[in-house]
């Protein structure tokens, strides 16, 4: 049990695939506008991450080493329609925003990367508690971002006016250029946090 919870929550922050990491930079930097687009986003690829590696851990030891990665994206590609048929179908304006970024979740290096470095090596449980804990980090992380943005932005967050209507929006927030920004900063603040965590011990 102590090893399910500390492979869960190692992607919550030790290796949080966003700030820690700099990984699946893609999604982060494109669909991070809003707050709610980042959980979409997360909750989307955490769903995928957490069955396809289960899957990939049940079959890893009759999967054959030379085609695991072919095998990989396959299970991978199955979940990812999954998703894609059923925001489509279920949340249509939110599949409108996310667009081309639900199947890209295909090549998402972080779900490749925790199929190839963990989920075909482990038990499944353990599987299970990795990629919940990578989903979430990711979730949260990607989330902060768009939230921020978001905030800066239009100054709302998750829709509702928060700042007022009379304050300057820094529409750059809601730019490319904003993702960076937003990114570089965050990813600072998280270094800052770590280094300080490490040097009180």
């Amino acid at each position: 049990m102590y090893q399910l919870i500390k492979d869960f929550l190692n992607g919550l922050w030790n290796e949080n695939p966003t700030f820690r990491m700099i990984i699946g930079m893609c999604p982060t930097l494109a669909v991070t506008t809003a707050a709610m687009n980042g959980i979409a986003m997360g909750l989307a690829a955490t769903f995928v991450l957490v069955f396809s590696s289960l899957l990939i851990s049940l079959l890893r030891n009759f999967i054959p080493a030379k085609v695991r990665i072919p095998c990989f994206i396959i299970v991978i590609a199955t979940f990812v329609t999954v998703v894609d048929l059923f925001m489509a179908a279920y949340f249509p304006a939110m599949y409108k925003i996310l667009g081309l970024f639900i199947p890209l979740i295909v090549v998402n290096c972080i779900i490749m990367a925790r199929a190839e470095a963990f989920a075909s090596k482990v038990n499944p449980p353990r599987a299970i508690a990795d990629a919940l804990g990578m989903g979430l980090g990711f979730t949260w992380a990607i989330t902060l971002i768009g939230a921020v943005r978001e905030l800066m932005g239009s100054g709302t967050i998750f829709g509702y006016h928060v700042l007022g209507e009379n304050v300057t929006r820094w529409v750059i927030m809601l730019l490319p250029p904003g993702a960076f920004i937003t990114m570089g900063i965050l990813l600072g603040l998280m270094n800052v946090i770590v280094r300080g965590a490490k040097g009180s011990h």
